[in-house]
């Protein structure tokens, strides 16, 4: 068992960089405390076995997007005991500044979802409009469908016409002819019968 006090610099104030600790402490059973100073540092006073502070003293070197430790000063001494648990020390005003702090963060946030929701209330106009164009043009095509289909039922119509106008033409060729051969046979008759008078046949 031993104790580390570490002082941590960097980007390391309100980024969530002490929930992080805490976090990671209480993981590994150590116990301690994790407080923001003045000067802009980060003081950590962890205790536990030394396998477990080695893990904890590489997880606390942490660089993400709003974190950014820069260096870490360590100092190992004798465990006194006194840490029930590993927790936060709260300065005087900080739960104040920390509080205004999320207003300020929340107020951005609010703003940017804002913008958001009008981006996309555009990108929305946008694509309505596209989709009255193109309920437009099949409107369109529909009408373009529309005449085809009439043009092809006035040639149906006037195939059926024409068909109609042949069968009468046919009929009154037929009919024509149908005389025409009634006439020549009355006519073959009656040379057949002015020739046997004749003595001809």
């Amino acid at each position: 068992m031993k104790r580390l006090t570490a002082y941590v610099s960097g980007q390391v104030q309100r980024t969530g960089y002490r929930v992080r600790i805490i976090d990671i402490a209480r993981a590994l059973g150590l116990k301690g405390t994790v407080e923001n100073l003045d000067d802009g540092r980060v003081k950590i006073m962890a205790e536990g076995d030394d396998d477990k502070l080695n893990w904890f003293e590489e997880a606390i070197d942490i660089k993400n997007t709003l974190i950014n430790v820069s260096s870490i000063e360590k100092k190992y001494s004798e465990p006194a005991g006194d840490f029930a648990n590993f927790y936060e020390v709260v300065g005087p005003g900080e739960t104040d500044s920390r509080l205004d702090t999320a207003a300020d963060h929340l107020k951005e946030l609010i703003s940017a979802v804002n913008n958001m929701n009008n981006n996309l209330g555009g990108k929305m106009d946008v694509m309505i409009q596209k989709q009255d164009q193109m309920l437009d043009k099949q409107d369109q095509m529909l009408q373009k469908q529309d005449i085809m289909l009439e043009t092809q039922k006035e040639m149906v119509d006037s195939q059926h016409d024409l068909l109609d106008e042949v069968k009468d033409s046919r009929k009154d060729l037929k009919s024509y002819l149908d005389q025409r051969f009634e006439r020549l046979e009355s006519d073959v008759i009656e040379m057949k019968t002015a020739l046997r008078a004749k003595g001809i046949i």
